[in-house]
């Protein structure tokens, strides 16, 4: 079976830094832009562009794959893959799996394997070979996550700390949560408390500023460090992840706010050094988890999603083939309506010389008949001309007289 002229080339988390992916990384109009130019380049163009991978998917380029990509997205050839044909359609639904992530599994890359399609489309750079690759790679990922474990339990320590609340109070909309720090661990703990939609979000951070740059960017109210009393007594749920030296919150701090609350005050530290004296987790109605329990959750979930990777090939193999199936149908279509089209013209021959020698009747019986005649073989035939050889048989022999 004939390969497609697909061609991926591009660089990932797997070849190249941070630095590299930064400079060549296109979004928006630059994006746009670059798809307007690939169209002088190849006969359809795709690229797949996040923080972790740049990946260009050509079919047909008129040059060099691996020029396109330095002449576009910079001169990196050191960190650069080049895939062709069955290759490139397996790396393609891989991705969009959650195999090649950096985090396997994590939901984010199906969400951006569809925009690339869409900015190409937009663009008009895409055509019929990678409208319908990475239709079935975004199906594929579909059923990667509906029917393995590729993409369950959490497998970052931010997401572990959400999922732990969630398990906790079940559905969060109805909760008050404060998040005390303001770097990058406390924005990932706040987006995905804004994604399960708590109701009310508090961060406290010693410089106020950041805390109020930060609340007003997730919808939440910002406060200083000094009201961590009171926030201790609102909350249900507070995660810690601020840089500090020493505890900031204490067992003399916690005790007599539960004394004040109605129910339990659950406490997650994911900080390092820790922010909650562990002496906390003794207290009657205050539950303490730490980053070491988070870890292992993290660890046995990344463990449990590597386990599901033969049943996410497996999908990926299938997809593969479905869409070789649909490319050998693809090549063939000419011939199938050359075939088709010899077989109409047979079949009026024939018909017509028996007409010359039969009455109506007859020639009525005869014209269904030959057309039955027709149909029974036309499925073998229009299966024999898939086949670039066996097609042009195929015809041969329908010409013959």
């Amino acid at each position: 079976m004939r390969a497609p002229p697909i061609h991926l080339v591009g660089l990932s988390h797997k070849t190249a830094p941070v630095g590299v992916r930064e400079c060549v990384a296109v979004s928006g109009p630059r994006l746009e832009a670059l798809l307007l130019d690939l169209r002088q380049e190849a006969e359809e163009a795709v690229l797949v562009s996040t923080c972790n991978r740049s990946e260009l998917y050509l079919v047909s380029p008129r040059r060099a794959p691996i020029e396109i990509y330095l002449d576009h997205l910079g001169r990196y050839p050191e960190h650069l893959i080049h895939r062709q044909g069955e290759a490139a359609l397996r790396h393609l639904f891989s991705v969009a799996a959650g195999l090649e992530s950096l985090v396997v599994g994590e939901a984010q890359i199906l969400g951006q394997v569809r925009a690339a399609l869409f900015a190409a489309r937009e663009a008009g750079s895409t055509g019929p070979l990678l409208e319908q690759g990475f239709q079935r790679a975004l199906w594929v990922g579909k059923r990667a996550r509906a029917e393995t474990g590729i993409g369950a339990g959490a497998v970052s320590v931010a997401y572990a700390a959400v999922d732990l609340a969630r398990a906790v109070f079940g559905e969060l909309s109805g909760r008050t949560a404060a998040v005390i720090g303001a770097g990058e661990m406390a924005e990932l703990v706040l987006t995905h408390f804004r994604a399960l939609g708590v109701a009310r979000v508090l961060v406290l951070n010693r410089t106020y500023a950041r805390a109020q740059q930060l609340a007003a960017r997730f919808g939440g109210e910002a406060r200083p460090l000094s009201e961590l009393a009171r926030t201790l007594l609102e909350a249900d749920l507070v995660v810690a992840s601020a840089g500090a030296d020493k505890p900031l919150i204490t067992r003399a701090q916690v005790a007599p706010v539960l004394k004040k609350r109605r129910q339990p005050l659950f406490l997650i530290d994911i900080a390092v050094p820790r922010n909650v004296d562990p002496a906390v987790g003794a207290l009657h109605q205050a539950y303490l988890y730490d980053l070491d329990a988070l870890e292992q959750v993290v660890q046995k979930n990344v463990a449990a999603r590597l386990a599901e990777r033969p049943r996410v090939e497996a999908l990926i193999k299938d997809g593969v083939a479905d869409y070789l199936e649909w490319y050998a149908g693809h090549l063939a279509r000419d011939r199938i309506a050359r075939v088709e089209a010899e077989l109409k013209a047979l079949f009026r021959q024939e018909l017509d010389a028996a007409l010359r020698a039969a009455d109506l009747t007859e020639a009525r019986a005869l014209e269904r008949r030959l057309w039955r005649v027709v149909a029974k073989t036309k499925h073998a035939l229009i299966q024999l001309a898939k086949d670039e050889d066996q097609g042009e048989r195929v015809l041969a022999l329908l010409r013959q007289p």
